[in-house]
């Protein structure tokens, strides 16, 4: 896995080390991050998570649905968290995150596909029962390198409000 300088459009008003509840304001739109999958890293996280023979088995997988090695749904997820953990989420105001809905794998991650994120905050209100956090939705997709989408999902995070 090679991790190369973000390509970024970040227009939040803080740093990720002073991002707080207030500054993922609705409608915002941000992109981020840059990891390449090789073939190796493939067949590496599949042969410790996910076995099936299209992410573990290049010969296997020629004959297979796809016509080639794909990457685990997951490992395009954890890629996912690397990058959102990494450009995102605020290293001081993250609580944790209540869940997570719709993951979908739109189309398959292939050796070379170098992956970025688009973040869209969708709603952000504050807690009824914890007035000093927020609750944040945002929708995220990965993109591939050609800017397609090969995986939707959205996040729930819980930040602290500031002081």
């Amino acid at each position: 896995m090679t991790t190369t300088a973000p390509a970024t459009t970040d227009n939040f008003a803080a740093p990720i080390e002073d991002r707080y509840f207030e500054d993922y304001v609705p409608g915002s739109v941000h992109v981020f991050g840059s990891i390449t999958l090789t073939e190796q890293d493939i067949l590496d996280f599949a042969r410790r998570f996910d076995t099936q023979s299209i992410h573990t088995d290049p010969a296997a997988a020629l004959d297979g649905p796809f016509q080639g090695l794909i990457a685990s749904g997951w490992h395009t997820t954890a890629v996912m968290m690397r990058l959102y953990a990494d450009h995102y989420l605020s290293k001081v105001a993250s609580l944790a995150s209540p869940g997570v809905d719709e993951v979908r794998w739109q189309r398959p991650v292939r050796p070379g596909d170098t992956l970025s994120v688009r973040a869209t905050v969708t709603t952000a209100r504050l807690s009824r029962s914890k007035p000093d956090r927020g609750l944040v939705h945002t929708d995220v997709e990965v993109l591939n390198q050609h800017g397609e989408t090969v995986l939707t999902m959205t996040i729930m995070n819980m930040l602290r409000r500031r002081a």
